[in-house]
């Protein structure tokens, strides 16, 4: 399985996941539970992180967390490696205590909603692991940061913050009116059915935020994914490098989406940049030829690798200085229409010779 690609920069926003080694249980009685939640503290103390939300499970944790540095990596190495440490001492034990790699999904702190998703997500997972009776109140499970939303500010953890999860909620003021009407709204939360495929983007994605974001953080990765990264994220970057390569070629040669669309599949413009694609790129041939109409993936490939075959540098763009295709027809045509025709040069007799 591809290893997930750890995206830091200074205020990022993550939903951290860890799973214990084989699924087993990763906290055996409430001491090692206060022990983990010590041990976050002494993290969010050495690396300025910011909790927004957490919720121990037996066999996993969630942590939503704010970096103000770029220190992701080297918090939650810390972090693991000093619980296990712990943990193994506790329990004279030895070896893993976590599986693998810890998930971290980058998440849009922007105020649009991304964050209050994830930190829902996160407080009603005792709900979804039948943790509590139907009769019990959600802040009635004592391993998630929910309780300490409905606790006064001088009685809560100082790593913990509250105030941008409320104001998401549109409860700009951290008062005990607020807290008592996010605790209602998130009971209310509890009884409403979930859908599934709307889960997957925080249970398999690397990112949860709006297309720009996604933009932003692709940006931010050119040239730095490679076979670790997830493959999702691989095809996205990919997809978005040939979206780049496209947008290039068709200023290039002055045409515009519409004109793209029209030019028939085996337009030596159209061949271009296909090849260019295939050679600069890692998108399917399937999406080159829906994004360029090309026809079926079967006959564009027949197409583009005879292209390629025949043509085997012609697919870099042109010079920067080089006119367009188009500029180059209008400027052939002008010259036709105004150019008067060269006078035939006369052909002289050879003499005889005497």
């Amino acid at each position: 399985m591809p290893r997930q690609l750890r995206i830091e920069y200074n205020g990022a926003i993550y939903h951290v996941m860890s799973r214990g080694d084989r699924h087993e249980k990763i906290f055996l009685d409430d001491v090692d539970r206060q022990d983990f939640l010590k041990t976050l503290a002494e993290t969010c103390q050495k690396t300025g992180f910011l909790v927004h939300a957490y919720c121990l499970m037996p066999n996993h944790f969630h942590v939503v967390v704010e970096t103000p540095e770029a220190n992701l990596v080297a918090g939650m190495s810390w972090l693991l490696s000093t619980y296990t440490i712990r943990f193994n001492q506790r329990h004279k034990l030895s070896g893993h205590l976590f599986s693998g790699r810890y998930k971290a999904l980058v998440v849009e702190g922007s105020g649009a909603g991304y964050l209050k998703t994830v930190c829902d997500y996160v407080h009603l997972n005792p709900v979804r692991a039948n943790l509590l009776a139907a009769e019990e109140k959600l802040t009635g499970y004592p391993w998630s940061s929910l309780l300490w939303y409905g606790a006064a500010r001088q009685h809560r953890p100082a790593w913990l913050g509250v105030a941008r999860l409320l104001e998401e909620h549109g409860l700009p003021e951290d008062s005990a009116r607020s807290r008592e009407a996010f605790l209602a709204r998130m009971e209310a939360r509890r009884w409403e059915e979930e859908d599934e495929e709307s889960l997957a983007p925080i249970r398999r994605g690397w990112c949860l935020g709006s297309a720009a974001f996604r933009q932003e953080l692709l940006a931010k990765l050119d040239g730095q994914t490679g076979e670790w990264a997830s493959g999702q994220l691989r095809q996205e970057h990919a997809e978005n490098r040939a979206e780049r390569i496209i947008a290039e070629e068709l200023s290039r040669l002055d045409w515009t989406e519409e004109e793209l669309g029209r030019a028939r599949k085996s337009a030596p413009e159209k061949m271009v940049i296909a090849a260019r694609l295939r050679r600069e790129t890692t998108v399917t041939l399937k999406w080159i030829a829906a994004r360029l109409c090309l026809g079926t993936s079967k006959s564009a490939n027949a197409r583009v690798h005879q292209w390629m075959k025949n043509n085997p540098t012609s697919a870099s763009s042109a010079p920067p200085n080089q006119p367009s295709p188009k500029i180059l027809n209008q400027k052939r045509a002008q010259g036709k229409k105004h150019t008067a025709p060269l006078a035939r040069p006369r052909k002289r007799k050879s003499r005889s010779p005497r």
